[in-house]
């Protein structure tokens, strides 16, 4: 089976054909990266116009580079949420059109969904149960998997989410955008000597990283956060204790086989290389290509989707907020 994957949900337009849900025969991206970089930040309405002018073009390249016709292909599979609403238009709106016009099945993919299969593309297969920690710009999740399509949120970020606060803690340090690389980068040139708060939130599994920027914003209106990279260093690692700890205290409670790790920030060094030391559970990560929005990813568990007889009709609305949460398997 191969199946086109088209992703679209933020700042990347992206296209990958993926057969089997395991095996990459293509994964092309059309990074917006320095666009946005003028601005500080994604700027919705400039995203979504962007994605406009490439979609089509990412897609033909994607076909080209895996050596596919449309006839070959066995399904499309696009995200459809979470993420910018306009951003997501663009891709549906491609996926849809196509699945119309080649007689495809069409399935739509939660964004979420997706980052936790780029761990299916790796070359190793995961064991159920996993616990999955989702990190990203938009989302820090810890979900319980039982078996493909079956979720339970065990925690969530309350306020920002790691990405997010990566972002902003770049800002604060002028060391620009997008300040997860940005972050990474200085911190390897640092040590983490500044004293961060760290909010455990004992009781639960959720995050919360909203007190620890307003501690280093402080310390920088303050003039006392010493270089860049030594500041760089001690946010991260602040970041980077709590995810690993909260994440090796579930696995501990739910007595998974394995931790899948997937997001933006999963592609983080300190983050990859923390857990694999701390964590007694074998720790699967994907390359960091598939850590950031991809299509292959979207393919992949477009793949699994269908497999389980999941097939949206072409109908089908984009959710800016949708949520990952259990659905039927199919026998």
């Amino acid at each position: 089976m191969k199946v086109l994957g088209i992703e679209s949900s933020c700042d990347e337009t992206a296209a990958a054909v993926v057969e089997d849900g395991r095996r990459i025969l293509s994964n092309e991206i059309a990074s917006q990266i320095e666009i946005h970089a003028r601005y500080g930040g994604v700027v919705p309405e400039v995203a979504s116009r962007q994605h406009l002018l490439a979609v089509i073009p990412t897609i033909r390249q994607a076909l080209d580079k895996a050596s596919t016709d449309w006839t070959e292909l066995t399904a499309v599979a696009v995200t459809h949420g979470p993420g910018l609403a306009g951003s997501l238009l663009v891709g549906v709106s491609a996926a849809k059109s196509l699945a119309f016009a080649w007689k495809k099945p069409l399935a739509g993919i939660n964004h979420l969904e997706a980052h936790i299969y780029a761990n299916w593309l790796a070359g190793v297969e995961p064991e159920f149960p996993l616990l999955c920690l989702i990190v990203s710009g938009g989302h820090t999740d810890l979900i319980l998997m039982g078996g493909h399509g079956q979720y339970s949120q065990l925690g969530r970020t309350r306020d920002d989410a790691a990405g997010e606060a990566f972002d902003k803690a770049a800002r604060i340090l002028n060391l620009g955008y997008p300040g997860g690389p940005a972050i990474d980068r200085a911190a390897k040139d640092g040590k983490p000597t500044l004293e961060l708060p760290h909010s455990w939130l004992p009781g639960t599994f959720d995050f919360s990283f909203s007190g620890l920027k307003t501690a280093l914003y402080r310390l920088s209106e303050e003039g006392r956060t010493g270089t860049a990279g030594d500041a760089a260093a001690s946010f991260q690692e602040a970041v980077v204790e709590v995810l690993v700890g909260k994440t090796i205290a579930a696995a501990r409670v739910c007595g998974v086989k394995q931790i899948l790790l997937s997001g933006g920030v999963a592609a983080n060094r300190r983050l990859r290389e923390k857990l694999k030391q701390a964590s007694p559970f074998p720790v699967l990560i994907p390359p960091p290509v598939l850590c950031t929005d991809n299509a292959a990813m979207v393919a992949a568990c477009g793949y699994f989707r269908l497999c389980q007889g999941h097939i949206d009709s072409l109908d089908m609305d984009v959710i800016p907020d949708l949520q990952l949460i259990s659905k039927a398997i199919a026998r």
